[in-house]
Order: C-alpha cells, then structure tokens, then sequence
C-alpha cells in the first residue's frame, strides 16, 4: 500500500476509533461528556466525512490533508481541555463552575458534567489529554502521509 492508501485509511480509521471510544465510555462505562469533550468530537465527525470523500474524490491527497487538519484540530482542543482539567488555565465555559445553569426541578434533564474535573485517568493523563496525543500524532503523520510522493 502507498503513502497515499495508508494515510485515506488512517483518516478514516482514526476519527472512528476515537469517537467509538468516546461513545463506549459514555454508554458502557457511564463517563458522560462535558461540553468541551462534545467539542473535541466535532472534528472527529468532520475527519471522518471528509476521510470517506478521500476515496471518491480527486484529489484525494487534498481530501486527506483536510481530514488530517480535522484530527489535528481536535486533538489542539483536547490539549486544552486537559489544561482546564489539570488547573493550569482557566475554561472558557459554564460547566467550569459549579452550579452553573442547573435545574434541579428538572430530574429528566442530561447531567451537569463539569469541564474542570477529570472522570477518569489512566497514568495521570485524562482522557482530553489522550485525544491531544492521539490525534495530534496521528494527524501530523496523516498529513506527512498525504504530502509524500515518490
């Protein structure tokens, strides 16, 4: 396979793999998402699309650059994410507070989840600071991949 058929594949497989992880843990494992983790999955979606149109469109290098840009993206909100978890900056949303915008009349309304506090870590990395390695790495390798010629 060629530089070109791995990084199409990679931009598919990528977005993919990540947001089915996101979706099993907030589904199997109960770790709902904040608002900013709803941000990280928005560009996933994107690379994912636009990975898709790789194989059908020409130029398919330019579809993959774009996808990989996506999967960068994320990744770049993930890192920041994870510093609003680790205390070393401030978020730039309600959910960073306590209380904000909660009804607690509403018992059938989604839980408040805050954006300041990690759910889960593993090695003292959370999980916005897995998607900053993840999707940076792979999306720089994605774009290094489609850029590439012979």
């Amino acid at each position: 396979m060629d530089s070109l058929g791995k990084a199409r594949l990679l931009a598919v497989l990528v977005p993919a793999g990540l947001l089915g992880g996101a979706y099993v843990s907030q589904y199997v494992f109960g770790l709902f998402p904040c608002e900013m983790c709803w941000w990280q999955r928005y560009p996933h979606f994107a690379a994912l699309g636009i990975g898709l149109l790789a194989f059908f469109m020409q130029p398919a290098r330019v579809w993959v650059a774009l996808a990989g840009l996506a999967i960068i993206t994320s990744g770049l909100i993930g890192g920041f994410h994870a510093g609003v978890e680790y205390g070393w900056w401030e978020g730039l949303t309600a959910c960073s507070t306590p209380g904000a915008g909660v009804d607690i009349t509403n018992f059938s309304a989604a839980p408040l989840i805050r954006c300041d506090i990690a759910p889960w870590t593993l090695f003292g990395i959370s999980l916005a600071g897995f998607n900053f390695l993840i999707s940076c790495a792979s999306g720089a390798a994605i774009v290094a991949l489609a850029a590439y010629r012979r």
